[in-house]
């Protein structure tokens, strides 16, 4: 009888062993450790293929993440991405302003940084919008990128109702009495004039009590406030109209109906006092005093002649 022996025929072996075995009294690896060896057992027998260039790609990302540390540590970050960005082709060219009035173009610019090679992609737009938003005049921005080279800038600007007098200085204030700049020019010299501590805030009640009396308000020169309570208006002739605390309408029309019947406010007065609802006062000035006095003392001696001539 024949017995016939097979063996198994394959590729030859390439079985390393590791430099570990259990059992046998030697120091085991910890798992992570383990895959490395294997790793490193796999490419140094080429069962793994590297492909051409690894190293130089490897090396260049290695660089690049050492520079983009180092420019993150000194703080070039921002400085890098806008010359990157920029000569790829966004950098700022027009910068569309509207809304603005009171507002400088050229203020805006310069607190936006545009230097001719800003990135609009590395701009920040919430930064920009802040710091336009602390101009004396902005109530309200909105700043925009549109690409690939231009900014819109939206202004709602602050309106001035009146120009309050307190001390030396003279500022350009808001229906509700918040100052908004110092005036300047004569550009706003129509708004009307308040004066006095309290006044920028009491001045938002003018526009109503005036309504119906424009002829007399466009006399005004300046709204004086006297003790926190009332108004003194002082009149383009130099006349001073002092009003009550309450009741304002009813004084303004005894007013205008004096100034019809007789031209009160053209006569040579000083002040009329309307702060008594049952009468109404008259100051004449120093040379008006002088020639009633003497026009009385005239008709005194005429009397005085006629009753001798009796």
């Amino acid at each position: 009888m024949f017995s016939v022996t097979v063996k198994r025929m394959g590729r030859p072996s390439h079985h390393v062993e590791p430099p570990y075995a259990e059992g046998d009294g030697r120091m085991v690896l910890p798992r992570p450790l383990r895959r490395l060896v294997r790793f490193l057992v796999s490419l140094g027998s080429g069962r793994i293929h590297v492909p051409a260039h690894t190293g130089t790609v490897s090396a260049l990302a290695f660089f690049a993440a050492t520079g983009f540390y180092g420019m993150s540590l000194g703080g070039h970050t921002e400085v890098v991405a806008q010359a990157t960005t920029a000569a790829a082709g966004f950098a700022i060219e027009d910068v569309r302003v509207s809304g603005n009035s009171e507002t400088s173009e050229i203020d805006i610019l310069q607190l936006i940084g545009l230097d001719g090679t800003t990135s609009l992609v590395a701009l920040d737009v919430d930064a920009a919008r802040q710091k336009i938003a602390k101009l004396p005049w902005v109530e309200s921005v909105e700043v925009r990128k549109v690409y690939p080279k231009a900014i819109e800038v939206k202004l709602q600007e602050r309106q001035a109702y009146a120009i309050w007098q307190h001390g030396q200085e003279l500022s350009l204030v808001e229906k509700g009495g918040a100052v908004i700049a110092p005036l300047r020019d004569n550009k706003f010299s129509q708004l009307p004039l308040v004066v006095g501590r309290g006044a920028e805030v009491a001045a938002a009640s003018l526009e109503g009590e005036f309504a119906k009396w424009p002829a007399i308000k466009a006399r005004v020169k300046a709204f004086v406030w006297i003790s926190g309570r009332r108004w003194d208006l002082h009149m383009d002739n130099g006349v001073v109209i002092k009003m009550p605390e309450d009741d304002v309408d009813l004084a303004l029309a005894r007013l205008s109906k004096f100034n019809q019947e007789q031209d009160l406010l053209d006569r040579d007065i000083a002040a009329v006092d309307l702060r008594l609802s049952d009468r109404t006062a008259i100051q004449l000035t120093p040379e008006a005093m002088a020639r009633r006095q003497l026009a009385l003392d005239q008709r005194t001696k005429d009397l005085k002649k006629a009753g001798q001539n009796i």
